[in-house]
């Protein structure tokens, strides 16, 4: 069966880390694909594997019903392409890149998604933010506070959470495990 992998946590908590890891490791022929996410920030700017838009063009695609989710955080659109609902349609389970603060509009345009919260101990998060170097100090300390605040509050009935504050392998191998529980999927 078919899934969408909803995967959302605080900046830092390594989630770009944890997809990377399913890129690299996820075998031929399994029946997972990754979305791409379309953002309005350049390429360079993080280590995401983004498709990068003008603020003009991703308003264009927007216009004209090229996204199946978008949403605007930190002065900056994100948005994932309708080409989801043909690989879903296709009996492909897909992972996207999410966002928290959009989780219930998400799950009002897909109920059957699968949210998977990655989450990191905040001292270990803290210190991710301050390698980063993109971010002032009140800038961090802030996000530090709205991720415990998002956290505590987030209530989903599918909720799965990945610790990451080990290594990467072991909430790497968690979140593989996950997206591809049923092996017998065939594509329609």
């Amino acid at each position: 069966m078919a899934e969408l992998f909803y995967i959302i946590g605080a900046s830092g908590v390594g989630k770009d880390s944890l997809i990377k890891y399913l890129r690299r490791h996820l075998q031929p022929g399994a029946q997972v694909v990754i979305a791409h996410r379309y953002i309005t920030r350049p390429y360079d700017a993080s280590g995401e594997n983004h498709i990068e838009l003008s603020e003009t063009e991703f308003a264009n695609r927007m216009y004209w019903g090229c996204f199946a989710l978008e949403w605007y955080s930190h002065k900056t659109w994100y948005g994932v392409g309708t080409e989801i609902d043909q690989w879903l349609s296709d009996g492909l389970s897909v992972v996207v890149n999410g966002s928290r603060a959009y989780l219930d509009e998400a799950t009002h345009l897909y109920p059957d998604l699968i949210p998977v919260l990655i989450t990191s101990d905040y001292a270990q998060l803290r210190q991710r933010l301050i390698s980063r170097g993109r971010e002032s100090v009140e800038q961090i300390e802030h996000r530090l506070e709205t991720a415990r605040v998002l956290d505590r509050q987030l209530q989903h009935p599918r909720l799965q959470r990945i610790a990451n504050s080990g290594p990467i392998e072991l909430a790497g191998e968690q979140l593989m495990k996950l997206v591809q529980r049923e092996e017998s999927r065939t594509c329609a």
